[in-house]
């Protein structure tokens, strides 16, 4: 399989003091003509926010954007009138659609938060927002390999409006885990913690590796 690394000190960086970020694409004020997306793909941030600190009301528009809490709380408001608090292992999903207003906090006085959000272009504009969240079942929490995303909902996913699957991999010690390429798609493998080796590759926390092989 032919891939493509991506090395966790390659990406853009932000320090604002109460935000701490890492940018895969193109984000905000980081710029590179040679990682803008991929595929549908455009975002995937990594952010560390500080206590009591987040991203006041702001608004999106014709975007699938998820949010996996990796540690501490995320406290969510929007204007389709949402309000919820998400712990570790919970996913956000909101499509913007037409235009939605949305707010994102650390409640916490004292703990971090700890995020990645994703941001996946949808399939046609002009979509009704939506706001919904994923939580892992018993059964789903320890699995090595679930699907968390995707444009049908099979499996107890989450929704978007794109033809696209996203794989939450984890395992507590060490293993193989596979994935079936078929034609026509696209992969891209972002390492949150541990150490994985894909086809001889070995990545550390923070690396990606995409390919378009199939097999």
């Amino acid at each position: 399989m032919n891939l493509t690394v991506r090395r966790s000190g390659e990406r853009g960086q932000a320090d604002h003091g109460w935000l701490v970020a890492r940018h895969s694409f193109s984000f905000a004020n980081y710029d590179d003509p040679e990682h803008r997306g991929f595929r549908s793909l455009r975002v995937i941030n990594q952010d560390i926010v500080a206590p009591g600190m987040g991203f006041p009301t702001h608004g999106h528009k014709d975007m699938e954007i998820f949010t996996y809490v990796l540690e501490g709380a995320l406290e969510h408001r929007d204007s389709m009138g949402n309000h919820a608090q998400l712990k570790p292992g919970e996913i956000q999903v909101m499509s913007a659609g037409t235009g939605v207003k949305h707010s994102e906090f650390n409640p916490s006085k004292s703990d971090r938060l700890h995020l990645i959000q994703i941001w996946i272009q949808p399939d046609r504009a002009g979509l009704k927002p939506r706001y919904a969240e994923w939580t892992p079942t018993p059964k789903q929490l320890e699995s090595p390999k679930v699907l968390i995303i995707s444009n049908d909902g099979r499996e107890g996913s989450a929704h978007i409006s794109q033809d696209a699957d996203v794989y939450r991999v984890k395992s507590k010690s060490v293993g193989t885990i596979s994935h079936d390429m078929r034609a026509g798609r696209g992969l891209w493998f972002q390492l949150i913690g541990g150490e994985v080796e894909i086809d001889g590759v070995k990545l550390l926390p923070g690396d990606a590796v995409r390919s378009e092989d199939t097999g």
